[in-house]
């Protein structure tokens, strides 16, 4: 694939940017870390060139400044939330991140559970307090977010725990959207201006890029990827209105806003922005490279996000709505599910056999395909055939043979009770990796897996 994006200027770019709004502040900096702080697949998709773990290696640039505070709603550890993509709790999540950022050398300072309220909370704060970590209790305030005599009262922020921190830049993140990460900085703010502290607050959000213009397919496919969410890319009208430029914000930060100003100007007697888009510190749209290659991902990235949609109502966990929003976003981007060739060639293996069948489509553009047999399952036999395509192995050779398979069949069927025998994914790469052991063909398909 077409690289668009320069990833080791962005880290540059980025790191700098945040030491200019300590700076700015001149004491301490709450930086609100808005979507994934690693494993950003989604960037990666629609700006090739930008790795998954860029924003993580940003954040180490500023190691001996920094420390994380994870923020996690007691409503999502009581209603056991899962995080989609690693279907795991929220509560699990907040743990593998704690090692994920001390494994990266980055200091862990707290957890703060927000909303805190009932059994579960207070289980969960003493399962973290046993591993050594610190907890802090943020309560819900009665009128949020209208009520600003009382949000910014004893009663409101100043009913929160204070979270003691020891650095200058906070590094304030959360499992997953709506955990009331906004919420914790203003909070600090106000108790940091009670001891006589200067602090100020920033917001960090990779998308939608603020200086793309509104309908550019990358800010298309993070309305896509937010279909669920129902958030809506929209131009910062306080923006234009400060500073005569256009700049592309979304609804929930919009709405906010104003209510964010008059509690800057509660706490600190003025706000230090004139829109939500001064807030945030991204600079992922100054090291865009190629613009038609990242076009052409994002809108990749919009037809995927169509087939996740139809897979996740099929699952039961997804609306018709979302649905509905990504067919609109497709038609503003120019394409159609068309348009996916592995999805062409998926349907067209279907139809011909009259089972499932899958494809992927390679980064030179090629498309194997993988159809159901007895002994494997069709995107089974599809990623074997992609590993012997990257690793130049004859077709009929067969990297893994039935003495291998139909042990582990019978096993399945007869002592773990699948009605379905054939391998799935996972199974086959236990199966392969045990054959690479002695078959050269295996081990170098083996070694093709870090290309998928």
């Amino acid at each position: 694939m077409r690289q668009g994006f320069d990833n080791e200027r962005y880290i540059r770019m980025q790191s700098a940017r945040i030491r200019e709004r300590i700076a700015q502040f001149g004491g301490k900096l709450y930086l609100e870390f808005g979507g994934k702080l690693f494993d950003d697949h989604h960037a990666a998709r629609v700006l090739p060139g930008f790795q998954p773990d860029s924003k993580l290696r940003m954040l180490k640039t500023l190691a001996d400044r920094a420390e994380v505070v994870i923020v996690v709603s007691a409503q999502d550890i009581e209603s056991n939330k899962i995080r989609g993509d690693l279907g795991i709790g929220y509560d699990s999540e907040t743990l593998r991140l704690i090692d994920a950022f001390r494994e990266a050398g980055l200091y862990v300072g707290s957890v703060v559970i927000t909303r805190f309220a009932g059994q579960a909370a207070e289980a969960y704060q003493r399962r973290l307090e046993n591993q050594g970590v610190k907890v802090f209790r943020h309560y819900e305030i009665e009128g949020y977010p209208s009520n600003l005599n009382r949000i910014v009262s004893d009663e409101g922020y100043g009913r929160n725990e204070y979270i003691e921190t020891e650095r200058e830049l906070v590094v304030v993140t959360a499992p997953g959207p709506g955990s009331g990460k906004m919420a914790t900085c203003l909070s600090q703010l106000y108790h940091e201006y009670r001891r006589g502290v200067k602090a100020g607050y920033a917001k960090f959000e990779t998308f939608p890029v603020w200086n793309l213009p509104l309908k550019h397919p990358v800010n298309l496919a993070y309305e896509a990827a937010t279909a669920d969410l129902n958030d809506v890319n929209m131009i910062d009208p306080y923006h234009m209105e400060a500073y005569g430029e256009v700049a592309v914000n979304y609804n929930r930060d919009v709405e906010i806003f104003p209510v964010l100003r008059a509690i800057f100007e509660r706490i600190q007697g003025k706000s230090p922005y004139e829109s939500p888009t001064d807030m945030g510190v991204n600079m992922a749209g100054f090291c865009i490279t190629d613009n038609d290659a990242c076009c052409d991902a994002s809108r990749r990235e919009i037809v995927r996000r169509y087939f996740a949609a139809r897979c996740a109502k099929l699952r039961g966990t997804g609306e018709d709505a979302a649905i509905g929003k990504i067919e609109i976003l497709m038609e503003q981007a120019g394409v159609s599910p068309e348009n996916r060739r592995s999805a062409r060639e998926a349907n067209r293996l279907e139809e011909l056999t009259g089972k499932p069948a899958a494809a992927m489509e390679l980064a030179d553009g090629s498309v194997v395909t993988g159809k159901t047999k007895d002994l494997l399952g069709c995107s089974s036999a599809m990623l074997l055939n992609v590993l012997k395509t990257l690793a130049g192995i004859p077709d009929d050779v067969k990297l893994i043979s039935e003495r291998i398979i139909e042990p582990i069949q019978r096993l399945k069927v007869s002592s773990l009770g699948n009605r379905n025998p054939r391998l799935h994914t996972d199974e086959v790469l236990i199966a392969l990796s045990i054959c690479a052991v002695d078959d050269e063909f295996a081990a170098r398909a083996i070694a093709q897996l870090p290309r998928l």
